[in-house]
């Protein structure tokens, strides 16, 4: 037997868009254990793109920006499958189509946007499939590494912030009369197509790299192995927790080389 005993397992994942994402590296390693993946993607466009790719597994369409489509996928996943063992959310939008703004200029319609979709849409599918968990179940958000105030991922911080606070609130919640855990997985710098369409997310990137006490950026598939991890029973003791995984990068801000880099002293 796997030591993470996830064979027949059936878990539902939020968020592959494509080979980048981190949602497919998650929801790879979980078949290669044996388990069953179901995938919800926000539009019958994304279902057609992803269809190659995807052949015969069950894809459902929900766009998480709406209550009530969120409800009709419960339902009609509890129909279909009747169980779910896990979930994963691994869902982020923010309208960055005017550029970079500070902080104090964001638009109201931006920010509650995407505090619906980024964050308070897991408030709503941990309300909705509640009948349809099992009752050890494990829920896992994608968050980020630390919430440090990256001028460019703008108002995504504080969201993502909420985001932690409500996993960690859920877990509170559910353990009135379940042993459903709520943790997050909070990463450093990934290479994947969402993570492109932030402005200087590149530069970012090869930064947090320099920080990384490998020097060497961290792997999606590095990512998707915690969050597997917690999704399967092995785990059973992490509850409302965020889970880093970032190389050690948030620990090494005074590295040697980065600080001559920084500051344009030659060592030695």
């Amino acid at each position: 037997m796997s030591f993470l005993n996830l064979k027949n397992k059936v878990f539902l994942i939020f968020g592959v868009a494509n080979k980048k994402s981190l949602a497919w590296f998650i929801a790879k390693t979980l078949e290669a254990e044996g388990a069953q993946v179901i995938y919800s993607v926000r539009s019958e466009n994304r279902k057609k793109s992803l269809s190659k790719m995807l052949q015969d597994k069950p894809i459902y369409v929900c766009d998480v920006e709406y209550p009530e489509q969120i409800e009709q996928l419960a339902k009609k996943i509890g129909t279909d499958h009747r169980r779910l063992d896990g979930i994963v959310h691994s869902i982020a939008f923010a309208n960055y189509s005017e550029g970079f703004k500070p902080f104090y200029q964001t638009d109201r319609k931006d920010f509650l946007q995407a505090t619906a979709i980024s964050s308070f849409s897991i408030v709503e599918i941990a309300k909705a499939f509640k009948p349809y968990l099992n009752k050890n179940a494990s829920v896992v958000a994608i968050s980020i590494s630390s919430q440090v105030m990256a001028e460019n991922y703008g108002y995504m911080s504080p969201i993502k912030a909420s985001l932690d606070s409500s996993m960690r609130f859920l877990a509170k919640s559910f353990s009135k009369d379940s042993h459903i855990r709520f943790n997050t997985v909070n990463a450093g710098p990934l290479k994947t197509s969402a993570s492109a369409g932030i402005p200087g997310y590149l530069e970012n990137y090869l930064f947090a790299e320099k920080l990384t006490l490998r020097k060497e950026a961290l792997k999606t598939q590095e990512v998707a192995d915690v969050v597997v991890y917690l999704l399967s029973e092995r785990s059973s003791g992490i509850n409302a927790q965020g889970i880093v995984v970032n190389s050690g990068m948030d620990m090494n801000y005074f590295d040697e080389e980065v600080v001559n880099l920084a500051t344009q002293i030659k060592s030695g």
